[in-house]
């Protein structure tokens, strides 16, 4: 029944490029985690979400193969850019290579390395949105560190939060898990914020910070 919904969705919403059909394909072909690419349907909602903000400065954690980045500067007018961070430098020359596949990856900036480390290279205030896709183990830390670099009225959006449903598990045992647990926790009542999640893939967080009044 879901994967029927699933497929009902994907037909039912605007098509993907097709030099991101060809990311998805090879990135599954390729790697045994290739469901950690975020595609289509996910892929066309953050791209209306960015298309909604109108973002001037991004900055996503967990790049992955470039999917995810290359559907947020899709949405991005000219003048805007995102930096991304992937910790895995293996990944570099494949990421560069798609991000080169599309008219709108001259808007990128890769960086490598730890996201923990290297967000302290960044000022207060300085994007009006945060994409969070990369080890789950640290989500409440990633937020912790982004939340002063987004400016008032900016967003935060976090991929993955309902983790295949295990978030309701009385006792979970794998540490990705508990992870999306606290991080869940933090955000639900976090000072100044407003919070909403849609129930679609695999779960998706959106967090407003609030202008101060």
């Amino acid at each position: 029944m879901i994967a029927d919904l699933e497929d009902y969705i994907e037909a039912h919403v605007s098509p993907e490029p097709e030099e991101l059909k060809e990311i998805d394909r090879l990135t599954n072909l390729r790697y045994i985690n290739g469901r950690m690419c975020s595609g289509h349907i996910q892929g066309r909602l953050l791209k209306m979400l960015v298309a909604m903000i109108k973002p001037k400065k991004v900055i996503e954690l967990g790049t992955f193969t470039g999917y995810s980045a290359l559907c947020i500067a899709e949405a991005l007018e000219e003048d805007a850019t995102l930096d991304t961070i992937e910790v895995d430098d293996e990944l570099k020359d494949v990421i560069l290579s798609n991000l080169a596949k599309s008219d709108h990856g001259n808007k990128i900036t890769l960086h490598i390395g730890d996201a923990l480390e290297l967000l302290g290279k960044w000022n207060d205030n300085e994007f009006d949105l945060a994409f969070i896709d990369a080890d789950k183990r640290q989500y409440a830390e990633y937020f912790k560190k982004l939340f002063p670099l987004v400016r008032p009225g900016g967003f935060i959006i976090a991929d993955n939060t309902l983790w295949d449903g295990h978030v309701t598990e009385n006792c979970p045992h794998s540490s990705q898990t508990k992870g999306i647990m606290a991080f869940n926790d933090m955000v639900a009542n976090f000072p100044e914020t407003e919070t909403a999640i849609i129930p679609i893939r695999d779960g998706i967080t959106i967090i407003h910070k609030l202008k101060k009044t």
